[in-house]
């Protein structure tokens, strides 16, 4: 992870969504002066937590690629998110 300061440019890219970043972009430019600081906060530790969750995909990526199961206790949660899909689905969220 970059040692880079935080700015606005850097949290937008790090968002890696179009749609995100514009959010982002809207709350911060309609933010009161009082207000910046813990919107601008709020948006750095979503974007923290979006390059964590990249480097460690890439990383988990790297053991599917070279055919290594993913170190670490895994729980299989597969029939949990397809009923919470299904679900998702039948009220008409999805």
């Amino acid at each position: 992870m970059s040692s880079e300061p935080w700015t606005i440019e850097r949290i937008g890219v790090a968002l890696g969504s179009p749609a995100l970043t514009q959010s982002f972009l809207g709350q911060i430019n309609r933010a009161p002066a009082h207000e910046l600081l813990t919107v601008f906060a709020k948006w750095e530790r979503i974007a923290k937590d979006t390059v964590a969750a990249v480097e460690r995909g890439r990383k988990l990526a790297a053991y599917d690629a070279r055919g290594e199961a993913a170190p670490g206790p895994w729980i299989d949660a597969t029939d949990r998110i397809r009923t919470a899909a299904d679900r998702s689905r039948a009220s008409g969220a999805a």
